[in-house]
């Protein structure tokens, strides 16, 4: 899906010839996801993969623009470049249940993490994952900053050209923020620990249904990015700015618009995958519209796999806090890609996210049923939004414990009472008891100290503010931060 392009020809044949490639890629899919063991795991295939967005920063915590210098002298395959030109994006192994998932993942980020920051000192840089850089000015923005790459560029002026005008910024919080930006690099102040979830297609609706059930849980406890430019906002301020720094969208009252290309979803998935695929290619239109030679239907007649890079490429432009994927790898499979939380900021952190929204999602799956009807689509969009503005101070909507129905309850008593749902989940599926109580054992700390990363940064930053300026409260929480972050010590236990 972080496919380069190079056709940079885009008429109105070219996207018409697109749209009728996605309709042949859904059939396809259509025709797979009707074979019986398609997608199956067997015992040794591979469940959790993810991908973590990083910073580059100087000596003054400053972005630094070297991300093609970095993945020059990386050498290293599963590096790629990102959006602007102080990002990079690492992506991890995937693992089986037998190869300890979580631990495996944890190990691999430190490890990276270390190896990147070797190639990035030569550069007098450091490499740092959080969900948004607190020393970034709006000097930082604009074409300057974006990554020579085609498929960037072209992205770019696709959105603009649907656009017409300037982007705008308007977050509340304790200290709003209103703005214009010109283009779409401000996507690029976001940086995300993102979890790939292999899910068999019988049971991928129920599973969806239950990752956005709990996806405000998650997001509540792994909050890391508090503000922009100086601006307390809200604890995760990733999820509107990326929202709006996107929104292509010229609003007019008087006539239908598609969707924002960044939401929650259009509502519970009620039969299958297919749904969703189907959701995203007949509601929103094509931006990179570049066709294979590659006809699929033919591909399954001649009992091959087809790889659907319309389908994919689509896909990667529509920016679904939860979104399908298609992989044609293992005989092809489905997974769910949650994209929400934000990096860091330890591997340990992340990995104990990652671990505590998939055992939610097991406990949850087979519950969906009984929940959905007593909790419309638009209160599970509801409690996502309320998690990213307040955190662990939110207040939700949850079904009531040992009762029919749901009410609103404070989003830290939901936690409290779902940590063993998570446990019970990891287990159901393999996870090995020591790998459970270690995960599960950060997040129960977390919630018991009510102390999210965002929640972290902000206190830092108040204690600095005694004696410094705004900008350097910044500066000194920002390398007090670097420091804990680099020990690996599980938030919970920082100063």
């Amino acid at each position: 899906m972080g496919m380069d392009i190079t056709n940079c020809q885009f008429d109105e044949a070219t996207f018409s010839a697109f749209q009728n490639k996605l309709g042949k890629n859904l059939q396809a899919l259509e025709q797979m996801l009707q074979t019986p063991g398609f997608g199956v795991a067997k015992s040794d295939s591979v469940i959790l993969g993810a991908e973590l967005e990083m910073y580059i920063i100087d000596k003054q915590g400053l972005p630094l623009y070297i991300n093609q210098e970095i993945l020059n002298s990386a050498k290293d395959p599963q590096l790629t470049l990102e959006l602007n030109r102080y990002n990079l994006e690492h992506n991890l192994n995937p693992y089986s249940i037998a190869q300890q998932p979580f631990s495996s993942t944890e190990n691999e980020i430190t490890e990276k993490l270390k190896t990147i920051n070797k190639v990035a000192e030569k550069y007098q840089g450091r490499i740092l994952p959080i969900g948004i850089l607190p020393t970034l000015t709006p000097e930082n923005f604009g074409t300057d900053a974006v990554t020579d790459k085609q498929r960037y560029h072209l992205l770019l002026e696709q959105l603009l050209k649907r656009r017409g005008n300037n982007f705008s910024i308007n977050i509340n919080g304790r200290d709003p923020l209103q703005f214009d930006m010109q283009d779409i690099t401000l996507e690029g102040a976001n940086t995300s620990f993102q979890v790939h979830y292999r899910v068999e297609p019988q049971k991928y609706a129920d599973t969806f249904n239950a990752i956005q059930l709990v996806t405000p849980l998650v997001l509540a406890t792994a909050a890391n990015s508090p503000g922009l430019f100086g601006h307390s906002l809200w604890q995760e301020t990733r999820i509107p700015l990326f929202k709006q720094a996107i929104d292509c969208r010229v609003r007019d009252h008087y006539q239908w618009h598609e969707p924002a290309r960044v939401n929650f979803g259009q509502g519970w998935v009620r039969k299958s995958a297919l749904e969703l695929f189907r959701e995203t290619v007949n509601i929103y239109s094509p931006l990179l519209p570049v066709c294979s030679h590659d006809d699929p239907l033919e591909q399954l007649q001649q009992e091959q796999i087809p790889g659907l890079p319309e389908l994919r490429l689509h896909q990667s432009t529509v920016w679904l806090w939860n979104r399908p994927v298609y992989d044609d790898a293992d005989g092809g499979h489905l997974r769910i890609e949650m994209r929400s939380l934000p990096a860091g900021p330890t591997a340990i952190d992340m990995v104990a996210n990652a671990a505590f929204y998939i055992g939610l999602a097991e406990y949850y799956r087979d519950k969906m049923e009984t929940i959905m009807p007593a909790l419309p689509f638009g209160l599970a969009e509801f409690n996502f939004y309320r998690a990213a503005q307040s955190g662990l101070s939110a207040k939700i909507i949850w079904p009531k414990p040992n009762q029919s129905g749901c009410s609103q309850q404070p989003l830290i008593d939901v936690l409290k009472q779902n940590i063993e749902s998570a446990k019970e989940g990891l287990l159901s599926i393999g996870i090995s008891s020591e790998e459970v109580e270690k995960y599960l054992g950060v997040i129960r700390k977390r919630v018991e100290k009510g102390m999210t990363g965002a929640d972290w940064q902000l206190s830092k930053i108040e204690q600095y503010a005694a004696n410094h300026s705004k900008e350097e409260s910044h500066r000194l929480m920002l390398e007090d931060y670097i420091q804990n972050s680099l020990s690996n010590l599980p938030l919970s236990e920082w100063e």
